[in-house]
């Protein structure tokens, strides 16, 4: 090969060189551009508009049980128990507040999105987010007590009844109807006594109206006594421990075994000794259940006030 041609190999060779380190640079430019443009524009997108008026009253100092539904002792609670497992530009206490409204206010994405300013397709993710993250701290804000606070809670419901006979209460049961579009399949099994199709909630509660136990998912058809035997508390029978009982409301049988459940005494009544007992026992025994199920109802009206699309699995 002539010295020409060994000249000309290597000019062409570090042309090619320069070509492609100038190409790499144009390409982490053009690349350096785009990340900017992307985070001006995510930055003009995560930027909260706080005219609106859900966004002031949320970070304001006002009363949020009016709209929220919950006291801002509850809702800060709710925000620091949640597990922070992504990076959003919205932040956590936009989230639960945005999932919250749309809960109590049994409105559609659209009408939330307008409330606070934010794009509904955002709305739709932090509603399916949220929940998935009040499933996974689930466990730790339902669950038994411990032998300490069943102390406390027997001498809260002999509080409540006005009798300390009642000292050995561990809870109160009671049931609530889920509305839900009806199935494609076996619809009549979910049509309940109230002319709705719905599946069944159990929950035990304490004498202040906290979940210790919640059973779901038989169709509404289905009696109270019914789900009870059906459910894991009675099956497995982890709930109360002996030489305590829960209470009920005249839908459940009166038991000793498997589980201890106390309820009044059917109409009429024989003599003062059982209208006394029944008198103490509906006076505050079955209420804080049931009226904690009837509150729960009006105020989470996404789920309770509207029919839900769920499967029947």
């Amino acid at each position: 090969m002539s010295h020409f041609s060994i000249v000309k190999s290597n000019n062409e060779a570090r042309r090619r060189r320069r070509r492609a380190l100038l190409n790499k640079t144009a390409v982490a430019v053009i690349l350096q551009q785009q990340e900017a443009r992307y985070v001006d524009l995510r930055g003009q997108y995560c930027q909260l508009n706080d005219k609106t008026p859900a966004v002031s009253l949320f970070f304001g100092d006002g009363d949020l049980k009016k709209d929220f539904r919950l006291s801002r002792e509850s809702v800060n609670a709710l925000v620091e128990a949640l597990v922070d497992e992504h990076i959003h530009g919205w932040g956590r206490e936009l989230e639960v507040a945005v999932f919250l409204y749309w809960l109590a206010s049994a409105t559609s994405y659209r009408v939330v999105s307008e409330a606070f300013d934010v794009p509904l397709s955002t709305v739709h993710m932090i509603v399916h987010r949220v929940a998935k993250g009040i499933l996974q701290i689930y466990t730790k804000a339902v669950c038994f007590p411990s032998e300490a606070e069943l102390e406390v809670i027997g001498a809260g419901f002999a509080q409540l009844a006005g009798s300390p006979a009642l000292n050995r209460v561990a809870g109160s049961i009671d049931c609530s109807h889920i509305r839900i579009k009806p199935p494609g399949e076996y619809k009549e099994d979910y049509y309940n006594r109230k002319l709705f199709h719905s599946i069944q909630l159990q929950a035990i509660c304490d004498h202040k109206g906290r979940f210790l136990n919640a059973f779901v998912g038989l169709p509404g058809s289905v009696h109270d006594a019914r789900v009870l035997r059906w459910s894991s508390v009675y099956v497995q029978q982890l709930y109360p421990p002996p030489g305590w009982c829960i209470i009920g409301d005249g839908g459940y049988p009166c038991l000793a075994t498997p589980i201890c459940l106390m309820t009044p005494f059917r109409e009429p009544v024989q003599g003062p000794v059982q209208a006394r007992y029944s008198k103490h026992l509906s006076k505050k025994g079955k209420v804080c259940c049931g009226e904690g199920l009837r509150d729960d109802e009006t105020r989470w009206r996404s789920i309770f006030l509207k029919a839900l699309e769920v499967k029947k699995t």
